[in-house]
């Protein structure tokens, strides 16, 4: 028993797919690098607030 081969439609899909998830893959690994280095920022600091300021 043989399998048939592939349409060529489903070998377009497929590299479609691919790039959409390697995009997304990469769209979150940004997100998350962004806000690890944020986050691990030692020069951080609060804003401070103005209503304690005026009192």
């Amino acid at each position: 028993m043989s399998f048939k081969p592939q349409h060529e439609i489903h070998q377009r899909r497929f590299g479609r797919n691919l790039g959409v998830g390697l995009s997304l893959g990469a769209f979150v690994v940004l997100v998350l690098a962004l806000t690890l280095v944020k986050v691990t920022s030692t020069d951080f600091k609060f804003p401070q607030n103005q209503a304690a300021d005026q009192n």
